[in-house]
């Protein structure tokens, strides 16, 4: 009999992790059962009483399994930390608000013993904030175009893995994972399976603008080198028009000395456009160092505290 691992990351998720657990082991008895199935909690230092609530789980399940960090570790670290240690035929990797709908776990399934090794979940629709999936949507396209690897547009990591790739993540040795990317970029042929995102059932969401644009950036300095590019190329254009526009104002100054005042004007307005250029594309530059700092530390991707059920 296969095994279906089922991995769920979690921080802060108290209302959320009975129910969720509920559904998943229900859609097993109901609609899977030919497989054996383990569930994945890993926690990441949550400050309300996920902790104790898994714990719970755990003593009447030993099907459920858990993983406490020792501190949070952010939202990329931590699922894929659990990912690789699952030890199922196939991972699925969801998360704890039930945005990712549990229906779907059959669909995979079904997809994945036709031969994929990879099934993923494309957000169609959403009943999220209208500005930030717009926002999303732009982001996705953007980096779609500027990319050398085909990105996959409106996904979030929700799907399944089969045991294969699971064994690909696990040699990677990336301390700052960018799972999106990485199923892109190494993944085996994929089915890819239309969903619309549900609402947060409960609690509250535990993105924000800064950690929107921490997975932003890590995607954009992981997989395109246009950013670098389009600095050198503005550096060579303005170094290009600044050269211009001396040669032209000391031509005008030799040939109209009397009535021609160079001014101040064209100084401000070139140490001002200038410096913001210069200011923009270092701190792009800055992001790039960051990425490649981040990698070269060789960091663990989380610390434990505590395992259970394992």
């Amino acid at each position: 009999m296969k095994t279906i691992s089922v991995v769920i990351p979690t921080f802060n998720e108290e209302e959320n992790v009975i129910p969720l657990s509920k559904e998943i082991i229900r859609i097993f008895e109901e609609q899977l059962p030919d497989y054996m199935y383990e569930i994945i909690f890993i926690d990441n230092c949550s400050i309300d009483n996920t902790q104790e609530i898994i714990n719970h789980l755990c003593e009447g399940n030993l099907r459920i399994k858990a993983i406490f960090n020792a501190k949070n570790f952010g939202q990329f670290n931590s699922p894929y930390h659990a990912m690789c240690q699952s030890s199922g035929d196939c991972t699925i990797l969801m998360s704890a608000d039930f945005q990712d709908p549990v229906e779907m776990l059959p669909k995979y399934v079904y997809e994945w013993e036709s031969g994929f090794k990879i099934v993923t979940g494309i957000k169609t629709k959403s009943k999220e904030n209208k500005l930030i999936y717009f926002l999303r949507s732009c982001y996705y396209k953007m980096i779609k175009k500027m990319s050398n690897v085909k990105q996959i547009e409106h996904f979030t990591g929700f799907g399944l893995y089969d045991k294969k790739f699971i064994e690909v993540l696990k040699d990677l040795n990336d301390p700052t994972p960018f799972l999106r990317g990485i199923v892109a970029e190494l993944g085996f042929r994929h089915k890819e399976i239309p969903y619309t995102q549900e609402k947060r059932r409960s609690g509250k969401t535990k993105n924000n603008w800064y950690s929107l644009y921490d997975a932003a950036m890590l995607g954009f300095t992981s997989y395109t080198k246009i950013g670098l590019r389009i600095a050198t190329i503005f550096g060579f254009i303005f170094s290009a028009l600044s050269l211009l526009t001396a040669f032209v104002y000391l031509v005008l100054k030799i040939m109209f000395w009397d009535w021609f005042p160079a001014g101040m004007v064209p100084v401000l307005i070139g140490v001002f456009v200038l410096g913001s250029l210069q200011l923009f594309f270092i701190g792009l530059v800055g992001e790039y160092i960051m990425n490649i700092n981040s990698r070269i530390m060789k960091r663990p991707l989380v610390i434990e505290e505590k395992r259970i059920n394992f």
